[in-house]
């Protein structure tokens, strides 16, 4: 088979039709990512993550800086198009070019962007630019294993489970048995075409409702 290396993600700003993809820019982004990831209410949304919750503005405004300047992972904020303000993040890791092989992971979608549109758009715009724009072969998903609503994310997305790996990690003092998922390069076509129907525009009625379920078109 071809061995030759895929390509490294680089910070680029990739649009759709509800939101953009941007480098992580703390200067930009750090203010309305804050504001609407603090408090104890927000606290679910860190539950699996390998950081945060945050105490205050300096740590948060520190932990941005260190994920702007990280490489793997390469982080992208998500922003509402028409309004470009930031309502998450998400990002490239385990970055394997020889192999052609990256993850998509520490997703954050504040609650804004959960079951949206836009949240569904911005994990078929990862995924495209990595099987066309890149030319990796294998696309992971991975999480706790305790983390349903996660692995329910990962099949509707038309990622294929692939097993649990025990006792794979400890964060935040607890024990991570890690469900795998994985998204191949032959099954991409599929999975673009289930995207681009359910995104068509005719598929929402006048308040915005889904008429038909995503895994439905694969």
């Amino acid at each position: 088979m071809d061995s030759s290396p895929a390509r490294r993600p680089q910070r680029i700003t990739i649009e759709g039709r509800h939101v953009t993809l941007a480098p992580l820019d703390p200067a930009a982004h750090s203010g309305d990512l804050w504001e609407a990831t603090r408090g104890a209410e927000n606290d679910p949304l860190w539950q699996y993550l390998f950081d945060g919750p945050y105490p205050d503005r300096a740590s948060f405004d520190a932990q941005m800086e260190s994920k702007a300047a990280s490489e793997d992972p390469l982080f992208f904020a998500i922003l509402d198009r028409p309004s470009q303000r930031p309502l998450g993040w998400a990002a490239y890791m385990r970055i394997e070019p020889r192999h052609r092989v990256i993850e998509i992971g520490s997703i954050l979608f504040t609650r804004a962007l959960q079951r949206s549109a836009g949240a569904t758009e911005a994990m078929y715009l990862m995924a495209r630019h990595v099987f066309e724009d890149l030319g990796y072969r294998r696309y992971e998903w991975k999480c706790d294993s305790r983390n349903e609503p996660s692995r329910r994310a990962a099949l509707r997305l038309g990622f294929s489970f692939e097993g649990i790996f025990r006792q794979h990690m400890i964060i935040k003092g607890r024990n991570r048995d890690t469900a795998w998922y994985s998204m191949l390069d032959r099954e991409w076509p599929n999975r673009k075409a289930a995207f681009e129907q359910w995104l068509n525009p005719s598929n929402f009625d006048e308040n915005g409702a889904q008429k038909v379920p995503l895994a439905l078109f694969r």
